[in-house]
């Protein structure tokens, strides 16, 4: 699997090398982190992602990717899968941003992507999930098209039939591919 392009990011699909240097704060050669990254949700999501390796093997285009400006190359936060499609044919989805990047779109953007990329792979359903508070998040997930279906007195959940209309890039609903 290769990277995946939006009009402003690459999203690269994370190697096992890619998160042991995350996780030890070390860029590589080839590497460009933004100043603040990797936060410590990207830690996660490494970690998250060696396990799943350790434990299942590569997920291949259902792991984590790395979110980096198409301008310069810097990695700027990351998103991916939860795992693989479950047996209801859905995925769950992760990201964020260093605190420095947010607010310009790139997080609906990378969403926006990764949700077509589910789709493409055969996802009949995507699901994410953020606190209460993260009021963003909420505009993100809605902005890509996911509903609000369910919450606790923790989070609220957020899904995406994949049979819907994909939202247009100006929030509009424009007809699946």
């Amino acid at each position: 699997m290769g990277d995946v392009l939006t009009p402003r990011l690459v999203l690269h699909p994370m190697s096992t090398a890619d998160a042991e240097r995350l996780l030890a704060r070390t860029p590589g050669a080839g590497d460009r982190w933004a100043a603040g990254y990797p936060a410590e949700v990207d830690l996660v999501g490494a970690r998250n992602f060696l396990t799943t390796c350790t434990e299942q093997g590569d997920p291949g285009p259902f792991g984590s990717y790395e979110i980096r400006r198409r301008a310069d190359g810097a990695a700027i936060g990351g998103l991916g899968f939860h795992g693989p499609v479950d047996e209801e044919g859905s995925v769950t989805i992760g990201y964020g941003l260093i605190p420095s990047e947010r607010g310009r779109g790139y997080a609906t953007e990378a969403l926006r992507a990764l949700v077509e990329l589910a789709r493409e792979l055969g996802a009949r359903s995507v699901r994410g999930d953020t606190s209460h508070d993260n009021v963003a998040s909420q505009h993100v997930m809605a902005a890509v098209g996911l509903r609000l279906v369910a919450e606790d007195d923790q989070l609220k959940y957020y899904e995406l039939a994949l049979t819907d209309p994909a939202p247009a890039a100006d929030g509009a609903v424009a007809e699946a591919r």
